[in-house]
């Protein structure tokens, strides 16, 4: 597996048939995290749509999502946390093909989770892909922005402090 993280904020336009491209860097990463075999002839992408509380959908590359589904695998069978992340990450899941022209089409459920119905679609709807390292999150771009300007405005960030300080407390010894 890459160690390489998933990197940029990417702003994409949404056509009416709901096909977005993905940004080029981005699918750097995702073909070489699932390479092209006679079984699976184009490269995928693992969408998550589940968690009430998100307004985004968390994309996995097949071998980050297989990571995942380890870590799953790892919690007691019948615990509460487990069927959470049961029914977060894996029922509502979805594994979509990346087109010869680099496009997904967005599948209903995950336009349900973003907000996209037939008329954002048919205006001219925008997507935004953020990095998060071993992933990447998709918003409708008006939504992301919101969340922008609500973590900067988060009154128990420190504005003095460097950025690189909240890093360095989770940093591993070794």
């Amino acid at each position: 597996m890459s160690t390489e993280a998933f990197r940029g904020t990417f702003h994409q336009k949404v056509d009416s048939k709901a096909r977005v491209s993905i940004p080029v860097d981005l699918r750097r990463k995702l073909t070489l995290e699932d390479p092209v075999t006679q079984d699976s002839p184009k490269t995928r992408i693992v969408m998550v749509y589940g968690g009430r509380r998100r307004t985004f959908v968390e994309c996995y590359t097949i071998a980050g999502a297989a990571e995942l589904a380890a870590d799953i695998e790892n919690m007691p069978l019948g615990s509460k946390d487990r069927l959470r992340a049961e029914r977060d990450f894996i029922e509502d899941s979805q594994t979509v093909e990346i087109d010869d022209d680099g496009r997904i089409v967005l599948p209903p459920p995950v336009r349900e989770k973003m907000g996209f119905g037939p008329a954002d679609l048919d205006g001219g709807a925008m997507a935004t892909f953020a990095a998060a390292t071993n992933r990447f999150k998709l918003y409708r771009t008006d939504v992301w922005k919101a969340e922008r300007v609500a973590l900067e405005d988060d009154e128990d960030e420190d504005e003095d402090a460097d950025p690189l300080a909240r890093i360095a407390k989770y940093k591993t010894q070794g």
